[in-house]
């Protein structure tokens, strides 16, 4: 276990052995440049940040055992993405693109886990921020997980 900077614990697992014999997601990131062009034009802006956002990637059954960790409790398993996988950052931004893929470039941009809602308009941003929060629901991202920004 490890004290955040703002006091809250996260438990940290020693994964290095583990990643050093994963074969590696070459997952393209966005290229900044690319989603400065896109936003060029907006005047509405509301920043959203999936909060634990790896856990909401269900681990693939054939690799939940490799997860495992024993403490004073038990033995125990991810059955989401834990933090500290090499793959979970590509695997992380993987979903995200999908669960927003007709959405992204025109409505919003993802990086890791954060999602940017633009728009020209007011009225228009209502429609876009309501599009994203459905996505986010039907995928059954974690209600407390999505944290909003205010338009600016």
């Amino acid at each position: 276990m490890i004290r955040k900077p703002d006091g809250e614990i996260r438990l940290c697992i020693d994964y290095r052995r583990l990643n050093a014999v994963t074969v590696k997601d070459c997952y393209p990131m966005p290229l900044i440049d690319d989603i400065i062009d896109v936003l060029g034009d907006a005047r509405l802006f509301s920043t959203m940040d999936i909060a634990s956002g790896y856990w909401n990637v269900p681990m693939h059954e054939n690799s939940v055992a490799k997860t495992a960790f024993t403490c004073k409790y038990g033995l125990y398993e991810w059955l989401v993405m834990p933090f500290g996988l090499c793959n979970a950052v590509p695997a992380f931004e993987r979903l995200m693109e999908t669960v927003l893929v007709d959405l992204k470039w025109r409505v919003c941009l993802v990086y890791l886990d954060d999602c940017v809602i633009f728009s020209k308009d007011f009225p228009s941003h209502l429609i876009r921020v309501r599009q994203v929060l459905t996505r986010f629901r039907q995928a059954r991202f974690k209600r407390r997980s999505v944290i909003g920004g205010a338009a600016k």
